[in-house]
C-alpha cells in the first residue's frame, strides 16, 4: 500500500466523529460539564485524568455520533494524538480542542501511520487499516507532512534488508532524492575513489560485490550559508575480518542509519526550502569479507593525509566518515554535521533511544539540546575530552582506529573524527542507534530518524524559514 503521510489527514466530513483533545487539568471541570449519562459511564469505568488510552464516549444526543476523548499529560503534546491513531479503527475523526503544541500533536497522528508492509503480501496489507483525521484549518499540514515524509524516508531505507539496500540501491534513492528536490547529484564510484584519495571509504568497501561510493548531493544558493550533512551508510557491517558475532550482526543492516538520517534531513531542507547551500556527503559501503578484504596491522593514508592503523576491521564506520568529513571541510561550510550509528558505549551510556551529542562548541550543544527539547526529540550532550587523545595515536601511522582499553569508547571515536575536522568549523557528531527495541507511540519498533526533527529545529532556527 503506497501510503504518504498525508493520507492520514482528511477534508472536513459532517460524519467525522468528534475527537476530543483533554488537558489532565482539565479533566475535572470538562466532567462536571457532562450530562449525568456520562458521568456515570465514566465513574462506572473509573476513569480518572490520567487515563492514557483514547476513550470512547457515548453520544451526547440519542441518534449522534459517538466521541472519543484523548487525555493529554502534563507536557505531553506528540504522544496522545499517536496513541489514538494506533488504537482506532478506519474511519474519519475531527480534533476538537487545542492541544498547546498543533504540530506536535498533528506529527505524533502522523508518525504513528508508518507501516514498513513492502515485504507483506497483499493479504495482509488489505488488513491494514488507518484512522484520517480532519486537523483544524489553522493547521499546517504541509510542514508536518514534510517532516514526517523524512522521518518515513529513513524510517524505510533502515528497515529495508540489505539485499534490497546495498550502496548501489542506496545511490539510486539519493539521485532520485537529489532529482525530486533540484539538487546535483554525483558520486565517486570504484576505483575511482583512489584516484580521488578516498583510500579509506575504498578499502573499508573494497571486498563488496557492490563497489562502494562517496555520493555527492548539493542544492540551493552559492551564495547562502554552506551547510553539510555527513552519513555513516554501512550497508552491511559483518565486521570485516574481526568478524562479528552472529548475534552483533543481525542487525547490521541498519549501520546505515547515519546516512539515511542525513539523506532525510537533507530532502526537508530542500522541500522546506531553508536559504543554505547545502550538501550531503555520505560514504557508503558494504565492510565484507573476501580475499581482497582490509586486515588488521594495515596502514591506510586517509584524504586528509592522515594516516591510520588499522586494530580492528570492526571500527570501520569511522574511517568512511574520516575521508568524507576531510573533503567537507575544503569549502569551510558554516555548519557541519555528521550522523553515525557508530558506537556501542553510546547504547550502554545513554541507551538505545537518546543519541549522544559531540559538540565543536557550548553554544552549538545548547542550541541543539534546546531544539530537541522543543519538539520531543531528545538529545544528550557528551564532552570532546581532550586528555582522553592519547587514545587515538598511533603506534606505526599517525592514529590508530580502534583505541587502547575497554573505555569511552564513544569519546574516542568522536575523538577520532574530529582529527579531520578543521578546528574553526562548527560541527557537531551524533552517534545514535537507529532502531526501536520496542514500540512506543508514534515510534514503532525497527528504523527510526532520532535527531533528526530536532536538528531541522536548530536550522530553522539558525538560518531562518
Amino acid at each position: 500500500m503506497n501510503i504518504h503521510p498525508r493520507d492520514l489527514f482528511c477534508d472536513a466530513k459532517e460524519e467525522a466523529i468528534p475527537l476530543i483533545w483533554l488537558e489532565q487539568c482539565e479533566f475535572e471541570n470538562w466532567r462536571a460539564s457532562q450530562d449525568d449519562s456520562t458521568k456515570a459511564w465514566l465513574d462506572v469505568r473509573r476513569i480518572k485524568a490520567s487515563h492514557h488510552a483514547p476513550l470512547w464516549l457515548p453520544a451526547p444526543t440519542p441518534g449522534g455520533l459517538p466521541r472519543v476523548l484523548v487525555i493529554a499529560q502534563s507536557g505531553e503534546c506528540l504522544e496522545p494524538l499517536a496513541r489514538a491513531a494506533k488504537a482506532l479503527p478506519d474511519g474519519d475523526f475531527r480534533l476538537c480542542g487545542n492541544p498547546p503544541d498543533m504540530g506536535a500533536a498533528l506529527l505524533g497522528w502522523a508518525l504513528a501511520g508508518y507501516r514498513f508492509d513492502r515485504y507483506k503480501t497483499q493479504d495482509s496489507q488489505e488488513k491494514d487499516i488507518r484512522p484520517r483525521l480532519i486537523a483544524p484549518q489553522e493547521a499546517d499540514l504541509e510542514r508536518i507532512d514534510a517532516i514526517a515524509s523524512a522521518i518515513w524516508l529513513a524510517r524505510d531505507l533502515i528497515n529495508t534488508p540489505t539485499s534490497d539496500m546495498l550502496p548501489s540501491e542506496m545511490s539510486a534513492i539519493a539521485r532520485q532524492v537529489a532529482e525530486q528536490g533540484g539538487a546535483e547529484f554525483n558520486e565517486t564510484v570504484g576505483d575511482a575513489l583512489l584516484d580521488a584519495h578516498f583510500s579509506a571509504v575504498h578499502a573499508v568497501g573494497r571486498a563488496s560485490a557492490d563497489p562502494p561510493r562517496l555520493i555527492d548531493l548539493t542544492w540551493g544558493d552559492p551564495d547562502h550559508p554552506k551547510l553539510t550533512l555527513v552519513g555513516k551508510g554501512v550497508c552491511f557491517d559483518s565486521g570485516g575480518l574481526d568478524i562479528k558475532s552472529a548475534e552483533g550482526m543481525r542487525l547490521m543492516k541498519k549501520d546505515m542509519g547515519g546516512a539515511a538520517i542525513a539523506l532525510a534531513l537533507g530532502q526537508l531542507v530542500m522541500r522546506r526550502e531553508l536559504p543554505v547551500r547545502l550538501r550531503v556527503l555520505l560514504p557508503t559501503v558494504e565492510n565484507a569479507i573476501a580475499g581482497n578484504a582490509y586486515r588488521p596491522g594495515d596502514i591506510l593514508t586517509t584524504y586528509k593525509g592522515i594516516t591510520v592503523e588499522i586494530d580492528n576491521t570492526d571500527a570501520e564506520g569511522r574511517l568512511v566518515l574520516a575521508d568524507a568529513l576531510a573533503v567537507a571541510c575544503e569549502e569551510s561550510p558554516k555548519l557541519l554535521i555528521d550522523f553515525a550509528t557508530l558506537t556501542g558505549a553510546a547504547r550502554i551510556a545513554l541507551g538505545v533511544s537518546l543519541p549522544a551529542m559531540f559538540a565543536s562548541s557550548k553554544a552549538l550543544a545548547d542550541g541543539l539540546f534546546a531544539a530537541g527539547e522543543a519538539v520531543q526529540d531528545p538529545l544528550w550532550p557528551m564532552p570532546l575530552h581532550k586528555p582522553y587523545e592519547w587514545q587515538i595515536k598511533g603506534e606505526l601511522a599517525d592514529i590508530n582506529n580502534a583505541g587502547y582499553g575497554p573505555y569511552n569508547g564513544a569519546i574516542y571515536a568522536a575523538l577520532f573524527l574530529k582529527a579531520f575536522v578543521a578546528d574553526e568549523i562548527d560541527w557537531t557528531h551524533f552517534d545514535l542507534m537507529a532502531w526501536n527495541t520496542r514500540e512506543r507511540p508514534g515510534y514503532p519498533a525497527g528504523g527510526d530518524a532520532p535527531s533528526l526533527h530536532a536538528v531541522f529545529r536548530y536550522l530553522e532556527q539558525r538560518f531562518g524559514t
